[in-house]
């Protein structure tokens, strides 16, 4: 069973840091949350697949598979995917290059996906919401039909919106405003 707070307790010890950061979207932050602490953490992947997979559940969203951009997404893929299993749902993830092989296939979406199957993209954090609109962009390109975009944890500055504005669904785990702070004035 999801626990909110428990995943909550786990970002703040292990994947929030402050100080004088750039962010992947090129912008300065205060502070940045490391991801790959939480998704590389038994008990943190397991928490977020089962927040992911509840979310899902709430939204009415019955996916044919999850993916999102290598390679920040690839852990959150795994844990979704085996906490589907654990709850005797079947998911296929998916994984999107940022760049194709060059050989073989120069496929840029790996998995074992079909064009015409629905889709959830995925993300630990979300900025302005670029890298998961370019995994959007390559898997529609794809044949995939993407259902919607959640996130570990919204920054709240911007990527909201511009998922709106593309006609996509958001919605996360957390807003930095959970962990009592706030997205900087424009």
């Amino acid at each position: 069973m999801y626990n909110s707070e428990e995943l909550k307790a786990l970002l703040l010890e292990r994947a929030l840091k402050f100080g004088d950061f750039t962010l992947a979207s090129g912008r300065k932050a205060k502070y940045y949350c490391d991801g790959k602490q939480i998704t590389l953490h038994s008990k943190g992947a397991r928490l977020v697949g089962e927040g992911i997979l509840e979310i899902l559940k709430q939204e009415g969203v019955c996916p044919d598979a999850v993916g999102g951009m290598s390679i920040g997404a690839d852990p959150i893929v795994a844990s979704v995917i085996t906490m589907a299993d654990a709850q005797n749902l079947e998911l296929k993830g998916f994984l999107v290059r940022k760049e194709s092989k060059g050989h073989g296939t120069n496929k840029f979406v790996e998995g074992p996906v079909q064009s015409g199957d629905s889709a959830v993209i995925l993300e630990d954090v979300v900025t302005t919401g670029g890298s998961s609109l370019l995994a959007i962009e390559r898997a529609e390109a794809f044949g995939l039909k993407i259902k919607m975009v959640v996130a570990i944890l919204d920054r709240m500055e911007g990527g909201r919106e511009a998922f709106e504005k593309a006609g996509y669904i958001f919605k996360s785990l957390f807003t930095i405003r959970d962990f009592g702070l706030e997205p900087p004035k424009e």
